[in-house]
């Protein structure tokens, strides 16, 4: 990195939230066809289209010399990128940087934890719909459980700082497995986080009516296990509960019925280089023209990503009534 023009240590954006977390997608490919986050026929972008894992490298650098301090590799499916390990390996080495993590959909940890663990991946975060292999199918189309649960065993072997599952309930499909992916979770001593579901791309069910709120999925957990409200916070927009007399946490991530923008300390990098200022937005800045145009100098680069912040949107402004879509982008384009 070469430039002689100090930087403030610091991002803030117009409404005085600092950010110092990223989400890096780096490939928007995933072996999965989960159909709240994808069409069953994609088309993926051509290589020369997505960043390559050196300017990855050089992004995520340039963030952690403007403070911040936690980044999270996401896809797509991350570990399916080809020498995605140099990337974990060479990030792990940043000094300033406090948490390196990843989320994945868990089907390539048996061959991968220990190594993303020896990497200096600090926590792990596995997406589990479902524990009935039928319905785990049909929700990602093609996914294995089975190799999903063996994922999640060698991940616990592997002694990640915390192991976390992502859940999204739809109506009708999976919000029936509500208790029984809290008790799975209790059962293997890990925590799980409950996704509402956003309206990012066209997918081939109505939204609206698959909608499941966690204030509901709340109050059916609290049906069957006490919980105490806890104050913990993993740099997310997640809230949690601990389930009494375990050491299981349980969170919440609810942009409709509990919108957390006032507290937002995040941006995300599609795999394109698109800087996306919020999820629920379209505002955005092209990164990869200016990594591409300097491949020596990232003053641009770092000009750029300041400048971004005074576009950084209040909220987003997700309604699931909409006929179409708030984003027409789908989550895998954008990274989980």
């Amino acid at each position: 990195m070469q430039s002689g023009t100090p930087f403030p240590h610091t991002l803030t954006d117009q409404f005085g939230r600092q950010v110092d977390y990223i989400r890096l997608s780096i490939t928007d490919r995933c072996d999965f066809r989960c159909t709240y986050c994808m069409s069953e026929n994609m088309e993926f972008l051509p290589r020369d289209k997505v960043l390559s894992l050196e300017e990855c490298l050089r992004i995520v650098k340039a963030f952690v010399k403007l403070g911040v301090s936690k980044v999270r590799i996401t896809g797509g499916e991350p570990l399916v990128r080809k020498n995605a390990l140099w990337l974990f390996e060479e990030i792990g080495k940043l000094s300033g940087l406090k948490e390196l993590v990843t989320t994945t959909n868990g089907s390539q940890l048996v061959q991968q934890a220990q190594t993303l663990k020896a990497a200096g991946v600090k926590r792990i975060n596995i997406s589990l719909d479902s524990l009935n292999p039928t319905k785990f199918k049909e929700i990602t189309r093609v996914g294995d459980l089975d190799k999903v649960l063996r994922g999640i065993s060698a991940a616990q072997k592997a002694k990640f700082d915390n192991i976390k599952l992502n859940t999204v309930l739809m109506r009708g499909i999976n919000d029936d497995e509500t208790l029984s992916l809290v008790e799975f979770a209790i059962a293997q001593n890990i925590d799980i986080s409950f996704i509402e579901e956003m309206p990012l791309g066209e997918v081939d069910h109505h939204r609206e009516s698959s909608f499941v709120s966690n204030i509901e999925t709340l109050a059916k957990i609290q049906t069957k296990f006490e919980l105490i409200s806890s104050e913990i916070n993993t740099g997310g927009p997640a809230r949690y509960w601990q389930v009494k007399n375990t050491n299981t946490k349980i969170g919440f991530i609810s942009p409709h019925s509990h919108n957390f923008c006032e507290a937002c300390n995040r941006v995300r990098i599609s795999c394109k280089g698109e800087l996306y200022l919020c999820l629920g937005q379209e505002d955005k800045i092209d990164l990869m023209p200016l990594l591409r145009a300097h491949p020596d100098d990232d003053s641009a680069l770092i000009t750029a990503i300041l400048s971004s912040m005074q576009i950084k949107p209040k909220g987003h402004d997700f309604d699931l009534k909409r006929a179409a879509p708030a984003v027409v982008r789908f989550m895998s384009h954008t990274g989980g």
